[in-house]
């Protein structure tokens, strides 16, 4: 989870693919020779969990967290957190106890209230769900948006994403009669981005820009401050942007009632500063933690984002939250 949304790093990925399957998937049904219909229960679509089993898997991601934290220990909650978010926290966790190997110094632990929770229907593995609360952490009016996921049923529900709302910019969800959500396709045709190709789509954009994505923060404004940094006296930066699309990496979403969707996907950045002879590259404590290798002329850090975004039905990709975190550092 995004501690302070800073730096940040790695846990496993998972090898199950997290394309979303069509909600319009139907139970596959068998005639045996008695006549008897057989359902297939990997095929049939149904909630993805129970509420009462997201409100315990909530439960056991934060308590998890709790004890990662206070401790600067990664190995307390690696199994509950996997993709993107494993990444962005397990580096700051890693950093942390290397910084500070008798813990976090400044812990506060994390409580989460409101709860809410959008559960799809879908059909087979793997499964999802997002997870709506109140932290004790951040602004007052934020809301903390977490997706839940596992590959199948053998596994413990595991925290793939997190992103931080104002509670108005929280979207309305297309849900049926019974409350269930409804997921989006990785191929949907119906959304200005298809979202499994969201990632790549903005990895394009970073470096050349365009008009798939609206102008914003994370949008026009990173690309000009990154072009402001590229070039200054005595120090050249240069910038690489890579999809993340598989496993827990892949991108999820849900069907907003304007007939867009909230879509989660995931990014790789590298920055490379190359320093002129005699300049010196600042290294701050979390990258030094981090770093293999010397300082000499140039320092590459690696970074993964999560991204949430409204894909409209038509127009631009509007951001609402990007959340990234320090993975790794190399000195050359």
């Amino acid at each position: 989870m995004s501690r302070d949304r800073g730096d940040r790093s790695p846990r496993t990925l998972r090898s199950s693919s997290r394309l979303v399957m069509a909600t319009a998937t139907v139970a596959t049904v068998a005639m045996t020779a008695s006549g008897c219909v057989v359902v297939h229960g990997e095929r049939e679509v149904v909630p993805t969990a129970t509420r009462a089993e997201a409100a315990r898997a909530l439960k056991d991601f934060t308590t998890a967290y709790n004890k990662a934290d206070k401790a600067y220990d990664r190995s307390l909650d690696a199994n509950r957190v996997t993709g993107a978010l494993a990444d962005i926290d397990g580096g700051k966790l890693e950093a942390g106890h290397r910084n500070h190997p008798g813990g976090n110094p400044a812990h506060v632990p994390l409580q989460l209230t409101d709860a809410k929770f959008t559960i799809p229907e879908k059909a087979g593995w793997p499964r999802w769900f997002v997870a709506d609360a109140r932290a004790n952490k951040g602004g007052a009016n934020s809301r903390w948006l977490f997706v839940f996921t596992r590959s199948d049923a053998s596994e413990v529900w595991a925290v793939s994403y997190l992103t931080i709302l104002a509670a108005d910019d929280v979207p309305t969800f297309a849900k049926d009669k019974d409350g269930w959500a409804e997921p989006v396709t990785a191929d949907d045709a119906a959304l200005a981005v298809q979202p499994q190709k969201l990632a790549t789509a903005y990895a394009t954009y970073l470096q050349g820009g365009g008009d798939t994505f609206a102008p914003g923060t994370h949008t026009s404004q990173w690309r000009a401050t990154r072009l402001k940094n590229a070039s200054k006296p005595g120090l050249a930066r240069q910038y690489i942007d890579e999809p993340l699309t598989n496993g827990d990496y892949a991108p999820v979403g849900l069907r907003t009632t304007d007939g867009g969707a909230l879509v989660f996907f995931a990014t790789r950045h590298y920055e490379k500063q190359t320093a002129a002879q005699g300049v010196n590259i600042p290294v701050d404590p979390n990258t030094k933690a981090l770093l293999k290798g010397e300082v000499r002329q140039s320092l590459t850090r690696e970074f993964v984002s999560n991204q949430a975004v409204l894909d409209p039905a038509k127009g631009a990709v509007k951001f609402l939250s990007r959340i990234e975190g320090l993975k790794g550092a190399t000195g050359e």
